[in-house]
Protein backbone atom coordinates (compact mmCIF):
# COMPACT_ATOMS: atom_id res chain seq x y z
CA UNK A 1 0.00 0.00 0.00
CA UNK A 2 1.40 3.23 -1.47
CA UNK A 3 1.95 5.70 2.02
CA UNK A 4 5.41 7.62 1.40
CA UNK A 5 4.86 8.80 4.43
CA UNK A 6 4.85 5.93 6.08
CA UNK A 7 8.02 3.63 5.16
CA UNK A 8 9.97 0.83 6.24
CA UNK A 9 13.62 2.17 6.83
CA UNK A 10 16.25 -1.04 7.57
CA UNK A 11 13.38 -3.20 9.07
CA UNK A 12 11.53 -0.55 11.00
CA UNK A 13 8.57 1.49 9.99
CA UNK A 14 9.30 5.50 10.25
CA UNK A 15 6.75 8.15 10.55
CA UNK A 16 8.42 10.70 7.99
CA UNK A 17 12.06 11.13 10.04
CA UNK A 18 10.98 8.91 12.77
CA UNK A 19 10.79 5.35 14.02
CA UNK A 20 7.62 4.13 15.13
CA UNK A 21 9.65 1.89 17.70
CA UNK A 22 10.76 5.34 19.16
CA UNK A 23 7.21 6.75 19.00
CA UNK A 24 5.70 3.64 20.76
CA UNK A 25 8.46 4.21 23.55
CA UNK A 26 8.51 7.39 24.10
CA UNK A 27 4.60 8.56 24.06
CA UNK A 28 3.55 4.86 25.02
CA UNK A 29 0.75 2.93 23.16
CA UNK A 30 -2.35 2.77 21.80
CA UNK A 31 -0.91 5.94 19.91
CA UNK A 32 -1.78 7.91 16.71
CA UNK A 33 0.60 9.27 14.57
CA UNK A 34 0.22 11.68 12.07
CA UNK A 35 2.21 12.94 9.28
CA UNK A 36 2.52 16.59 8.51
CA UNK A 37 3.82 15.98 5.48
CA UNK A 38 1.08 13.71 4.27
CA UNK A 39 -1.48 15.95 5.23
CA UNK A 40 -0.27 18.47 3.16
CA UNK A 41 -0.06 17.00 0.19
CA UNK A 42 -3.15 15.41 0.25
CA UNK A 43 -4.79 19.13 0.64
CA UNK A 44 -2.43 20.46 -2.05
CA UNK A 45 -3.64 17.94 -4.39
CA UNK A 46 -7.13 19.49 -4.41
CA UNK A 47 -5.81 23.10 -3.77
CA UNK A 48 -4.00 22.22 -7.19
CA UNK A 49 -6.47 20.90 -9.02
CA UNK A 50 -8.72 24.09 -7.98
CA UNK A 51 -5.88 26.54 -8.80
CA UNK A 52 -7.36 29.27 -11.57
CA UNK A 53 -10.67 27.80 -11.36
CA UNK A 54 -13.78 28.86 -9.75
CA UNK A 55 -13.10 26.41 -7.02
CA UNK A 56 -12.32 26.36 -3.28
CA UNK A 57 -11.38 23.65 -1.08
CA UNK A 58 -13.29 23.31 2.84
CA UNK A 59 -12.01 20.05 4.95
CA UNK A 60 -14.77 17.72 6.51
CA UNK A 61 -13.63 18.71 10.35
CA UNK A 62 -15.82 15.59 11.34
CA UNK A 63 -12.76 12.76 10.01
CA UNK A 64 -10.45 14.64 12.24
CA UNK A 65 -10.96 17.20 14.48
CA UNK A 66 -7.28 17.23 16.52
CA UNK A 67 -6.13 21.62 16.38
CA UNK A 68 -2.82 20.59 15.03
CA UNK A 69 -4.22 19.03 12.11
CA UNK A 70 -7.04 21.42 11.80
CA UNK A 71 -4.08 24.01 12.07
CA UNK A 72 -2.26 22.69 8.94
CA UNK A 73 -4.79 22.98 6.90
CA UNK A 74 -5.64 26.52 8.08
CA UNK A 75 -2.12 27.17 7.54
CA UNK A 76 -2.04 26.29 3.89
CA UNK A 77 -5.33 28.43 3.13
CA UNK A 78 -8.13 26.09 3.65
CA UNK A 79 -11.98 26.30 4.16
CA UNK A 80 -13.82 23.89 6.75
CA UNK A 81 -16.98 22.13 6.89
CA UNK A 82 -18.66 21.97 10.38
CA UNK A 83 -21.38 19.69 12.18
CA UNK A 84 -21.65 21.25 15.19
CA UNK A 85 -20.89 24.38 17.11
CA UNK A 86 -18.08 22.55 18.95
CA UNK A 87 -16.50 22.02 15.43
CA UNK A 88 -16.91 25.50 14.77
CA UNK A 89 -14.86 26.47 18.16
CA UNK A 90 -12.26 23.86 16.88
CA UNK A 91 -12.12 25.72 13.66
CA UNK A 92 -11.57 29.07 15.28
CA UNK A 93 -9.03 27.66 18.08
CA UNK A 94 -7.02 26.27 15.26
CA UNK A 95 -6.61 29.36 13.15
CA UNK A 96 -9.88 28.73 10.68
CA UNK A 97 -12.06 31.23 9.26
CA UNK A 98 -15.76 31.36 10.04
CA UNK A 99 -15.98 33.40 6.85
CA UNK A 100 -14.67 30.30 5.19
CA UNK A 101 -16.80 27.65 7.08
CA UNK A 102 -19.96 26.01 5.83
CA UNK A 103 -22.54 24.72 8.70
CA UNK A 104 -23.59 21.40 7.36
CA UNK A 105 -26.00 19.07 9.17
CA UNK A 106 -29.39 17.50 9.58
CA UNK A 107 -30.02 18.34 13.05
CA UNK A 108 -28.95 22.13 14.40
CA UNK A 109 -29.76 23.60 17.43
CA UNK A 110 -30.92 27.14 17.66
CA UNK A 111 -27.92 27.85 20.02
CA UNK A 112 -25.80 26.33 17.37
CA UNK A 113 -27.71 28.71 14.70
CA UNK A 114 -27.01 31.38 16.99
CA UNK A 115 -23.35 31.06 17.24
CA UNK A 116 -22.62 30.54 13.66
CA UNK A 117 -24.69 33.70 13.14
CA UNK A 118 -22.61 35.49 15.24
CA UNK A 119 -19.21 34.37 14.24
CA UNK A 120 -20.23 34.63 10.59
CA UNK A 121 -20.25 31.59 8.66
CA UNK A 122 -19.93 31.25 5.17
CA UNK A 123 -23.26 29.08 4.37
CA UNK A 124 -25.37 27.07 6.14
CA UNK A 125 -26.21 23.90 4.29
CA UNK A 126 -30.25 23.25 5.27
CA UNK A 127 -31.68 19.51 5.23
CA UNK A 128 -35.59 20.52 5.54
CA UNK A 129 -38.03 23.41 5.79
CA UNK A 130 -38.51 23.12 9.46
CA UNK A 131 -34.57 23.80 10.02
CA UNK A 132 -35.88 26.87 7.38
CA UNK A 133 -38.03 27.89 9.37
CA UNK A 134 -36.20 27.73 12.43
CA UNK A 135 -33.08 29.29 10.65
CA UNK A 136 -35.24 32.35 9.65
CA UNK A 137 -36.64 32.97 13.08
CA UNK A 138 -33.32 32.58 14.62
CA UNK A 139 -32.04 35.07 12.23
CA UNK A 140 -34.52 38.06 12.77
CA UNK A 141 -34.26 38.06 16.69
CA UNK A 142 -30.19 38.56 15.55
CA UNK A 143 -31.39 40.65 13.04
CA UNK A 144 -29.60 38.92 10.65
CA UNK A 145 -29.67 37.47 7.23
CA UNK A 146 -28.21 33.94 7.04
CA UNK A 147 -26.79 32.73 3.72
CA UNK A 148 -28.13 29.37 3.38
CA UNK A 149 -27.96 26.38 0.86
CA UNK A 150 -30.12 23.42 0.59
CA UNK A 151 -28.73 19.93 0.97
CA UNK A 152 -30.77 18.33 -2.26
CA UNK A 153 -30.66 14.12 -1.93
CA UNK A 154 -30.41 13.29 -5.62
CA UNK A 155 -30.87 9.55 -5.17
CA UNK A 156 -27.59 8.04 -6.37
CA UNK A 157 -26.44 5.02 -5.50
CA UNK A 158 -22.31 5.73 -4.55
CA UNK A 159 -21.55 2.11 -4.42
CA UNK A 160 -20.40 2.07 -0.69
CA UNK A 161 -21.30 0.50 2.88
CA UNK A 162 -24.82 1.17 3.64
CA UNK A 163 -24.30 2.71 6.66
CA UNK A 164 -22.01 5.90 4.65
CA UNK A 165 -24.20 6.30 2.04
CA UNK A 166 -25.89 9.74 2.43
CA UNK A 167 -28.09 10.57 -0.95
CA UNK A 168 -30.64 7.67 -1.28
CA UNK A 169 -33.90 8.49 -0.73
CA UNK A 170 -34.25 5.92 2.38
CA UNK A 171 -31.21 8.20 4.02
CA UNK A 172 -32.19 10.77 6.47
CA UNK A 173 -30.03 13.54 5.19
CA UNK A 174 -30.95 16.03 2.77
CA UNK A 175 -34.10 17.68 0.73
CA UNK A 176 -35.79 14.99 -1.71
CA UNK A 177 -35.07 16.18 -4.89
CA UNK A 178 -38.45 15.70 -6.24
CA UNK A 179 -39.86 18.37 -3.01
CA UNK A 180 -36.47 20.66 -3.87
CA UNK A 181 -37.88 23.59 -6.15
CA UNK A 182 -40.80 24.15 -3.82
CA UNK A 183 -38.10 24.28 -0.51
CA UNK A 184 -36.39 26.80 -2.94
CA UNK A 185 -39.60 28.79 -3.15
CA UNK A 186 -40.09 28.58 0.28
CA UNK A 187 -36.72 29.44 1.39
CA UNK A 188 -36.66 32.66 -0.90
CA UNK A 189 -40.08 33.97 0.79
CA UNK A 190 -38.15 33.95 4.07
CA UNK A 191 -37.18 37.59 4.73
CA UNK A 192 -33.84 36.84 6.90
CA UNK A 193 -32.69 33.98 4.15
CA UNK A 194 -31.05 34.36 1.44
CA UNK A 195 -29.94 31.96 -0.99
CA UNK A 196 -26.94 31.44 -1.94
CA UNK A 197 -25.73 27.81 -3.08
CA UNK A 198 -27.30 24.51 -3.99
CA UNK A 199 -25.62 21.37 -1.93
CA UNK A 200 -25.26 17.40 -2.16
CA UNK A 201 -23.53 14.74 -0.65
CA UNK A 202 -24.17 11.39 -1.77
CA UNK A 203 -21.66 9.22 0.45
CA UNK A 204 -18.17 7.96 1.89
CA UNK A 205 -15.11 5.82 0.63
CA UNK A 206 -16.69 6.47 -3.04
CA UNK A 207 -14.21 4.92 -5.20
CA UNK A 208 -15.71 5.92 -8.63
CA UNK A 209 -15.99 8.96 -10.30
CA UNK A 210 -19.08 7.80 -11.84
CA UNK A 211 -21.63 8.53 -8.78
CA UNK A 212 -20.21 12.10 -8.62
CA UNK A 213 -21.06 12.88 -12.14
CA UNK A 214 -24.62 11.64 -11.79
CA UNK A 215 -25.30 13.71 -8.70
CA UNK A 216 -23.85 17.02 -10.57
CA UNK A 217 -26.42 16.16 -13.43
CA UNK A 218 -29.15 16.10 -11.31
CA UNK A 219 -28.28 19.39 -9.08
CA UNK A 220 -27.47 21.22 -12.43
CA UNK A 221 -30.61 20.21 -13.84
CA UNK A 222 -32.45 21.36 -10.28
CA UNK A 223 -30.33 24.91 -10.49
CA UNK A 224 -32.03 25.64 -14.05
CA UNK A 225 -35.47 25.37 -12.84
CA UNK A 226 -34.69 27.17 -9.29
CA UNK A 227 -33.19 30.11 -11.25
CA UNK A 228 -36.20 30.00 -13.90
CA UNK A 229 -38.20 30.24 -10.89
CA UNK A 230 -36.25 34.11 -10.15
CA UNK A 231 -33.72 32.65 -7.35
CA UNK A 232 -29.73 33.04 -8.04
CA UNK A 233 -27.80 30.08 -7.04
CA UNK A 234 -24.16 31.03 -6.74
CA UNK A 235 -22.22 28.18 -5.64
CA UNK A 236 -22.50 24.27 -6.54
CA UNK A 237 -21.32 22.21 -2.97
CA UNK A 238 -20.33 18.72 -4.03
CA UNK A 239 -19.56 17.78 -1.12
CA UNK A 240 -16.87 14.66 -0.03
CA UNK A 241 -16.66 11.35 -0.11
CA UNK A 242 -13.64 10.47 -2.53
CA UNK A 243 -12.19 7.04 -0.69
CA UNK A 244 -9.06 6.18 -0.39
CA UNK A 245 -6.73 2.96 -0.65
CA UNK A 246 -7.35 0.66 2.27
CA UNK A 247 -6.69 -2.69 1.17
CA UNK A 248 -6.93 -2.96 -2.84
CA UNK A 249 -9.34 -0.09 -3.57
CA UNK A 250 -8.05 2.01 -6.91
CA UNK A 251 -9.89 5.42 -6.12
CA UNK A 252 -9.46 7.84 -8.68
CA UNK A 253 -6.46 10.51 -8.20
CA UNK A 254 -7.35 13.84 -6.55
CA UNK A 255 -6.32 15.74 -8.96
CA UNK A 256 -7.91 13.97 -11.76
CA UNK A 257 -11.59 13.52 -9.67
CA UNK A 258 -11.50 17.63 -9.05
CA UNK A 259 -10.61 18.94 -12.86
CA UNK A 260 -13.00 16.08 -14.18
CA UNK A 261 -16.22 17.27 -12.02
CA UNK A 262 -15.01 20.99 -12.73
CA UNK A 263 -14.75 20.00 -16.59
CA UNK A 264 -17.78 18.72 -16.24
CA UNK A 265 -19.55 21.72 -15.10
CA UNK A 266 -17.86 23.80 -17.61
CA UNK A 267 -19.01 21.71 -19.99
CA UNK A 268 -22.84 22.50 -18.97
CA UNK A 269 -22.60 25.99 -19.50
CA UNK A 270 -22.13 26.70 -15.38
CA UNK A 271 -18.58 27.39 -15.29
CA UNK A 272 -19.45 31.03 -13.91
CA UNK A 273 -20.51 29.65 -10.25
CA UNK A 274 -17.92 28.42 -7.47
CA UNK A 275 -17.79 24.97 -6.59
CA UNK A 276 -17.63 23.65 -3.39
CA UNK A 277 -15.35 20.72 -2.31
CA UNK A 278 -15.40 19.07 1.39
CA UNK A 279 -12.64 16.17 1.61
CA UNK A 280 -12.52 14.95 4.77
CA UNK A 281 -11.11 10.92 4.71
CA UNK A 282 -9.01 11.97 1.35
CA UNK A 283 -7.26 14.51 3.19
CA UNK A 284 -6.26 12.57 6.53
CA UNK A 285 -7.38 8.91 6.34
CA UNK A 286 -3.68 7.75 4.73
CA UNK A 287 -1.93 10.77 7.07
CA UNK A 288 -1.98 8.46 9.85
CA UNK A 289 -1.59 5.33 12.04
CA UNK A 290 -2.74 3.88 15.33
CA UNK A 291 0.25 2.53 16.97
CA UNK A 292 -0.56 -0.36 19.22
CA UNK A 293 1.21 -3.44 21.45
CA UNK A 294 0.95 -7.17 21.03
CA UNK A 295 -0.16 -8.41 24.92
CA UNK A 296 -0.73 -11.74 24.21
CA UNK A 297 -0.83 -14.40 21.89
CA UNK A 298 -3.83 -16.92 22.35
CA UNK A 299 -3.94 -19.79 20.17
CA UNK A 300 -7.49 -21.93 19.78
CA UNK A 301 -8.99 -24.21 18.29
CA UNK A 302 -10.95 -22.61 15.35
CA UNK A 303 -8.82 -18.83 15.77
CA UNK A 304 -5.69 -17.81 16.81
CA UNK A 305 -6.15 -14.03 18.62
CA UNK A 306 -3.30 -11.60 18.67
CA UNK A 307 -4.55 -9.80 21.69
CA UNK A 308 -3.30 -6.19 21.58
CA UNK A 309 -3.92 -2.69 23.73
CA UNK A 310 -5.59 -1.17 21.35
CA UNK A 311 -9.62 -1.37 20.91
CA UNK A 312 -12.61 -1.13 19.61
CA UNK A 313 -13.03 2.33 21.57
CA UNK A 314 -9.67 3.18 19.83
CA UNK A 315 -10.54 2.67 16.40
CA UNK A 316 -14.26 1.99 15.93
CA UNK A 317 -14.66 1.01 12.32
CA UNK A 318 -13.82 -2.37 12.03
CA UNK A 319 -16.42 -2.74 14.36
CA UNK A 320 -19.03 -0.59 13.16
CA UNK A 321 -18.71 -0.68 9.46
CA UNK A 322 -16.85 -3.95 9.39
CA UNK A 323 -14.10 -1.80 7.86
CA UNK A 324 -10.66 -3.41 6.20
CA UNK A 325 -7.63 -1.43 8.07
CA UNK A 326 -4.25 -2.71 7.11
CA UNK A 327 -1.87 -4.08 9.81
CA UNK A 328 1.70 -4.98 10.04
CA UNK A 329 4.46 -5.44 12.83
CA UNK A 330 6.62 -2.17 12.64
CA UNK A 331 9.90 -4.30 12.61
CA UNK A 332 9.68 -6.43 10.53
CA UNK A 333 10.77 -10.09 12.02
CA UNK A 334 12.41 -13.01 10.26
CA UNK A 335 10.29 -15.81 11.19
CA UNK A 336 7.03 -17.72 10.36
CA UNK A 337 3.90 -16.29 10.12
CA UNK A 338 0.51 -17.52 11.38
CA UNK A 339 -2.85 -16.30 10.70
CA UNK A 340 -4.21 -14.28 13.62
CA UNK A 341 -7.63 -12.60 14.19
CA UNK A 342 -6.13 -9.29 15.96
CA UNK A 343 -8.51 -8.28 19.36
CA UNK A 344 -8.48 -5.47 22.04
CA UNK A 345 -9.01 -6.07 25.48
CA UNK A 346 -12.86 -4.65 25.40
CA UNK A 347 -15.09 -6.84 26.81
CA UNK A 348 -17.12 -7.43 23.35
CA UNK A 349 -16.58 -9.99 20.85
CA UNK A 350 -17.24 -6.89 18.03
CA UNK A 351 -14.03 -5.90 19.46
CA UNK A 352 -11.88 -6.69 16.61
CA UNK A 353 -9.24 -4.13 14.32
CA UNK A 354 -8.26 -7.24 11.57
CA UNK A 355 -9.35 -10.89 10.70
CA UNK A 356 -7.43 -13.50 9.72
CA UNK A 357 -4.01 -11.67 9.36
CA UNK A 358 -0.82 -13.22 8.24
CA UNK A 359 1.69 -12.11 10.82
CA UNK A 360 5.38 -12.99 12.37
CA UNK A 361 4.66 -11.82 15.56
CA UNK A 362 5.40 -12.04 19.38
CA UNK A 363 4.09 -11.19 22.31
CA UNK A 364 5.83 -7.22 23.54
CA UNK A 365 5.75 -7.02 18.99
CA UNK A 366 4.89 -3.31 17.88
CA UNK A 367 1.69 -3.08 15.20
CA UNK A 368 0.76 -0.50 13.00
CA UNK A 369 -2.68 -0.17 12.00
CA UNK A 370 -2.74 2.19 8.48
CA UNK A 371 -5.19 4.15 7.24
CA UNK A 372 -6.47 5.58 10.68
CA UNK A 373 -6.30 9.64 10.16
CA UNK A 374 -9.50 9.52 9.51
CA UNK A 375 -12.87 8.46 11.35
CA UNK A 376 -10.62 6.88 14.44
CA UNK A 377 -9.94 8.91 17.43
CA UNK A 378 -12.66 11.47 16.39
CA UNK A 379 -15.04 8.18 16.69
CA UNK A 380 -13.08 6.99 20.02
CA UNK A 381 -14.47 6.51 23.58
CA UNK A 382 -13.97 5.64 27.08
CA UNK A 383 -16.26 2.49 26.90
CA UNK A 384 -14.83 -0.01 29.45
CA UNK A 385 -13.40 3.32 31.15
CA UNK A 386 -10.54 3.13 29.01
CA UNK A 387 -8.43 6.62 28.52
CA UNK A 388 -8.25 7.50 25.07
CA UNK A 389 -5.12 7.39 22.98
CA UNK A 390 -2.44 9.85 23.02
CA UNK A 391 -1.92 11.86 19.25
CA UNK A 392 1.08 12.48 17.93
CA UNK A 393 2.12 14.45 14.93
CA UNK A 394 5.45 14.03 12.97
CA UNK A 395 7.07 17.06 10.58
CA UNK A 396 10.30 15.75 9.54
CA UNK A 397 12.58 14.48 11.99
CA UNK A 398 10.46 15.44 14.97
CA UNK A 399 7.79 14.61 16.97
CA UNK A 400 5.17 16.67 18.81
CA UNK A 401 2.11 15.88 21.54
CA UNK A 402 -0.81 17.16 19.81
CA UNK A 403 -3.29 15.38 22.40
CA UNK A 404 -2.33 14.19 25.40
CA UNK A 405 -3.06 10.55 26.93
CA UNK A 406 -6.13 10.71 29.27
CA UNK A 407 -5.43 8.87 32.45
CA UNK A 408 -8.19 7.43 34.58
CA UNK A 409 -9.14 10.03 36.94
CA UNK A 410 -10.02 12.52 33.91
CA UNK A 411 -12.84 10.58 33.00
CA UNK A 412 -14.81 10.33 36.39
CA UNK A 413 -13.64 14.20 37.04
CA UNK A 414 -17.26 15.44 36.20
CA UNK A 415 -18.85 12.95 38.13
CA UNK A 416 -20.24 12.65 41.62
CA UNK A 417 -21.60 10.04 44.28
CA UNK A 418 -25.09 10.71 45.75
CA UNK A 419 -24.83 12.80 48.92
CA UNK A 420 -25.83 10.98 52.24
Amino acid sequence: MSQSAFAFVDGVLHAEGVSAVSLAEQFGTPLYVYSRAALTQAYQAYANACAGRRASVHVAVKANSNLAVLNVFARLGAGFDIVSSGELARVLAAGGKAENTVFSGVGKSAGEMREALAAGVKCFNVESIPELDRLNAVAASMGKTAPVSLRVNPDVDPKTHPYISTGLKANKFGVAFDDARATYRAAASMPNLHVVGIDCHIGSQITEISPYLDAVDRLLELVEQIEADGTKIHHIDVGGGLGIQYDTETPPDIGEFVKTLLDHIDARGHGHREVFFEPGRSVTGNAGILLTRVEFLKPGEEKNFAIVDAAMNDLARPAMYQAFHAIEPAVTRDAAAHVYDVVGPVCESGDWLGRDRQLAIEAGDLLAIRSAGAYGFVMSSNYNTRPRAAEVMVDGNDAHVVRARENVKDLFAGETVLPK
